[in-house]
């Protein structure tokens, strides 16, 4: 994943959250310009602001970069609300979301 990608795939993330990028700039405890100048593709974070960023989505860093999953947090709700349920409610839930594909 090249720097734009790595821009666009945060981008992404962040504008499903509904916070703008000052916001989570400032929440992360840096600049406000700081996540724009990632999406811009002007820069990369460090590691540790990388995890910090993972951390701020609810995401972990492998979801960060499954780009097919367009809202990982989301998908990692449905997966925990869905261990919890009986085998034949989990079938149904199943037979739903194929049928909403």
């Amino acid at each position: 994943m090249d720097n734009k990608s790595f821009g666009l795939r945060l981008s992404e993330l962040r504008t499903n959250k509904n916070v703008s990028a000052r916001e989570m700039s400032l929440q992360l405890g840096q600049s406000p310009g700081y996540i724009n100048s990632i999406e811009n593709a002007a820069s990369l974070p460090s590691m540790s602001s990388f995890f910090a960023i993972c951390d701020y989505l609810q995401i972990t860093p492998e979801e960060f970069f499954s780009t097919d999953d367009h809202t990982p947090d989301k998908t990692k709700e449905l997966l925990i609300a869905a261990r919890h349920l009986r085998r034949e409610s989990l079938e149904h839930l199943i037979a739903l979301v194929k049928i909403m594909s």
